[in-house]
């Protein structure tokens, strides 16, 4: 209570020192595209060599504030655009009128163009965007994911509700199938497509800002995705000297205290910048405590007019306790603690003790090198590598002495006992960890021509090496001496201690060769680009445990699966306010590493093939002074989608072939499963007056998988048959565990210049229970296919204030944020039962806070 007594103290005498400060005068103006004559909304208005700046509305309108009695230079940019620097005197007037801005022959930067970050005014694609500032206002205790909750075709959760287990759905596809970039270098996991948040969860503080291109978007790289690219940008160091001080604290114990500064870019070339944060707390939900810390720096040297080199390095090392197990509602409505009950964790010697836990530490380093070949050309390349440690805790052996009655925590100190009372010193019951380590090496590099004022021609390479390490290891004994495992082939009946590994020990191995060639065509009105691009992944697999060190097949074959993409749009301007575009595209996507590798084998499967993707849309664009509007209409349809099963053959049966005991259970690709996701996205923009926003967004999505599947034969390693698929009869049945509807409504005010309150409403609608398709084998008995269970429909509201202010010479900011204002209580995703009482659900969070303070200097 003391703590947070200085904390409001604190407030209070910044609120007070706010009216001693510097005389203000308030700068208006309008930018201008110079092409149509409009407003450009969104475009950045800086005071160099400071962090004092602002966006224009949607008229292109802006008022900033500057102190009265020094000559100042904005800078004033927009994608698409050549930066303007206006040289500002407040004393002559504090009107500047319409300030031209010419499309630039350098469009975007090197670092967006390497991003694969999109001209929104050009490029013919459905796109969202956040920027810094979005970003600083709405980010609160909230993941990256969740920042993206309003856009067109996004769901997200929380699930189990650890700090860092977010995940996000675009058009009804999860992250495997959305290709996550960081300053264009991407990050989903190489064998499984997986992104993992928690890596990622203080990046927010140095992020210039994201773009999501829903669909097939123009994305440079050769990445396949299906549903859509999440760009994340951080902040670069060219201008902006200074920094900040951060501190935050909310509900569960929540606290933040971070950090930034920069050189800004120094007379003899140099930029350095460097952010720093630590975030803990007790966790929403029971036994989800963590602790994260996070930094970023980037050293920037201009070498001279054509040349650049920019060092990048940022982390998130963190560790927090998990929900792994989903419950019923009845359980929920009967534990003391309601939503928030976790059955996955304990004490031990009076100590909170997560068993099921996720720790990871994923850093990323990447040299970039910017050359500005000729006024018409130039190349951006980055080679950058990562080296992930880190997994997930779990249990080994016999746990039920540990249990207790009435939902309370459980006792771990009564396995310690148990273990000591073994006279031979082998462990009933430890604790473990599945751990997930890597290192990844790659090379991005992307040519820019402009050819003529019409047409620019790209060029690129992705060149990617990752090596997987995949094992289990003792992490606790609890007491015991040690435990026995008869797992490695290479040292059986193994005495084993903390840190020792067990069960399996694999590497798994992806190369990828990828380029891409595209061509942008501007005439007028009328913008177009096509793109073609190749990848191909080779997957290898080394077993140290199922093979002796002397068999050659402990290492497999090199699997290689060529992929290829080829896609186009094109984008016409009726006229100043309204625009149409179309794009096309097709691509074949190699499957998943254990799609290839089936049963824990070294066989490489023969079915595993390449997935095939077919998608188009036609979209609507609407500009006008106060009103910006979009429509998109999509269809993707997701041929040979990868699925697989598990099948136990019965040894009893004499036409079982012989088999030895680690191979009773078999896993087996399915071939012919098909999805449709089609669906219509509108959002719009309103602002009446400077001090007014109001947004929104309705998307209507319609997922399901297309046709039903014939019954397929099951083959071993040597192609024997050892079963079969029945049919599944899953034609018509819609895709599960995402909201295929959802809505927003989001509003603004400023009650006076520096003070704004702000609302963002959600609505989330057919919701469909998760649920495995390889299930359905029964006939529908009416003809009419029964579809997954559907939960109800929830709202929740957002809403912060933010109130800027002075501490002598020092901008600061107050920022107070409450999620799910209303304390709706939603199930978030559960999975397909019978009846609503019976699934297994996580609920979404509850009513949540934050109040935080930033200085900048």
């Amino acid at each position: 209570m003391r703590k947070h007594l200085r904390i409001y103290s604190l407030s209070a005498l910044a609120l007070l020192m706010s009216f001693v400060g510097f005389a203000q005068s308030k700068i208006t103006g309008s930018i201008i595209d110079s092409e149509s004559g409009e407003g450009l909304p969104g475009a950045n208005v800086l005071v160099k060599g400071t962090t004092n700046g602002t966006i224009t509305d949607v008229n292109g309108d802006f008022t900033l504030s500057v102190p009265s009695d020094e000559k100042i230079t904005l800078e004033i940019s927009f994608i698409g655009f050549s930066t303007l620097d206006k040289k500002v005197d407040p004393a002559s007037g504090l009107y500047l009128g319409s300030i031209i801005l010419e499309p630039g022959a350098s469009e975007l930067s090197p670092l967006e163009i390497l991003a694969s970050v999109v001209d929104e005014r050009k490029t013919p694609v459905a796109v969202s965007k956040i920027n810094a500032i979005q970003i600083a206002e709405r980010a609160s205790n909230q993941e990256f994911p969740e920042l993206l909750k309003s856009t067109p075709g996004v769901y997200t959760t929380k699930q189990g509700g650890g700090y860092g287990d977010s995940r996000i759905s675009v058009r009804g596809f999860n992250d495997v199938n959305v290709a996550v970039m960081i300053n264009g270098i991407p990050v989903n996991d190489m064998e499984n497509g997986r992104v993992y948040w928690s890596n990622w969860a203080g990046l927010t503080d140095v992020t210039q800002g994201m773009q999501v291109q829903r669909g097939l978007g123009a994305a440079k790289v050769a990445v396949p995705s299906v549903g859509g690219t999440i760009n994340i940008i951080t902040k670069t160091t060219e201008g902006e000297e200074g920094g900040n001080i951060f501190y935050g604290m909310g509900n569960d114990g929540y606290q933040k205290v971070g950090f930034t500064a920069a050189t800004g870019l120094m007379e003899n070339g140099w930029a350095v910048s460097m952010s720093g944060s630590k975030v803990e707390g007790d966790g929403y939900v029971d036994g989800t405590g963590f602790v994260g810390y996070n930094y970023f720096f980037n050293i920037t040297k201009q070498l001279n007019d054509s040349h650049v080199l920019s060092l990048t390095g940022f982390g998130a090392p963190q560790t927090h306790g998990q929900r792994v197990f989903a419950q019923t509602i009845d359980t929920h409505r009967n534990a003391p603690n309601g939503t928030k009950y976790n059955e996955t964790w304990g004490y031990r010697n009076g100590q909170e003790t997560y068993y099921e836990d996720n720790f990871y530490h994923k850093p990323q380093f990447s040299l970039n090198h910017y050359w500005t070949i000729n006024d018409k050309s130039e190349l951006s390349t980055a080679v950058y590598m990562s080296f992930g440690t880190g997994g997930g805790g779990g249990t080994l052996g016999d746990w039920s002495p540990a249990n207790t009655t009435n939902f309370e925590p459980k006792n771990i100190d009564a396995l310690v006992a148990v273990n000591q009372a073994q006279a031979d010193g082998n462990a009933v019951a430890a604790m473990r960890a599945s751990r997930n380590d890597h290192a990844w090496y790659g090379l991005l590099t992307t040519y820019v021509n402009n050819v003529n004022k019409n047409f620019d021609f790209l060029a690129g390479v992705d060149l990617r090496h990752y090596v997987g390490k995949h094992f289990r290891e003792i992490t606790d004994l609890l007491g015991a001496a040690y435990y026995l495992d008869n797992s490695d082939v290479n040292n059986p009946n193994s005495i084993l201690n903390v840190g020792d590994k067990y069960s399996y020990n694999n590497d798994g191995v992806v190369d990828w060769v990828g380029g891409f060639l595209q061509g942008e065509y501007t005439q007028g009105k009328f913008n177009a680009f096509a793109t073609f691009s190749f990848s191909n992944t080779g997957y290898t697999r080394i077993d140290y445990f199922r093979y002796l060190d002397s068999d050659d097949f402990q290492e497999s074959d090199v699997s290689n699966h060529l992929g290829y993409q080829i896609k186009g749009g094109a984008k016409y301007a009726l006229n100043r306010r309204h625009s149409v575009f179309a794009n096309l595209g097709f691509f074949e996507k190699a499957p998943e590493f254990d799609a290839v590798f089936l049963n824990n084998d070294n066989f490489i499967n023969p079915d595993a093939v390449n997935q095939k993707i077919l998608s188009y849309e036609l979209g609507y664009q609407y500009r006008s002074s106060k009103f910006n509007a979009n429509v998109n209409l999509y269809r993707t349809a997701w041929l040979d989608r990868t699925l697989t099963d598990s099948f136990s053959p019965d040894v009893d049966d004499p036409s079982t072939p012989s088999i030895d005991e680690r191979d009773l259970e078999y896993t087996a690709s399915l071939l012919g499963v098909d999805a449709l996701h089609q669906g219509i996205e509108i959002d719009f923009v309103y602002e009446p007056t400077k001090r007014f926003n109001l947004t929104g967004m309705v998307s209507l999505g319609d997922w399901e998988w297309s046709d039903d599947v014939d019954g397929q034969q099951i083959l071993d390693g040597d192609q024997v048959v050892v079963g079969e698929f029945e049919q599944l009869y899953i034609g018509g049945l819609k895709v599960g565990d995402v909201a295929q509807h959802t809505y927003a409504l989001g509003a603004s005010y400023k009650l006076f210049d520096k003070l704004k309150v702000s609302a963002n409403l959600n609505h989330f609608d057919k919701l469909f229970a998760e649920y495995d398709p390889i299930t359905r084998t029964t006939a529908p008995e009416s003809g009419e296919i029964t579809q997954p269970l559907e939960f109800p429909s929830f709202t929740t509201i957002d809403a912060f204030v933010k109130y800027d202010f002075k501490i002598g010479a020092l901008d600061a900011m107050l920022l107070g944020n409450v999620n799910n204002l209303l304390d709706a209580e939603y199930i978030a995703e559960g999975s397909d039962t019978p009846s609503l009482g019976s699934s297994l659900v996580y609920y979404g969070f509850g009513r949540t806070y934050t109040i935080s303070m930033k200085v900048n200097f």
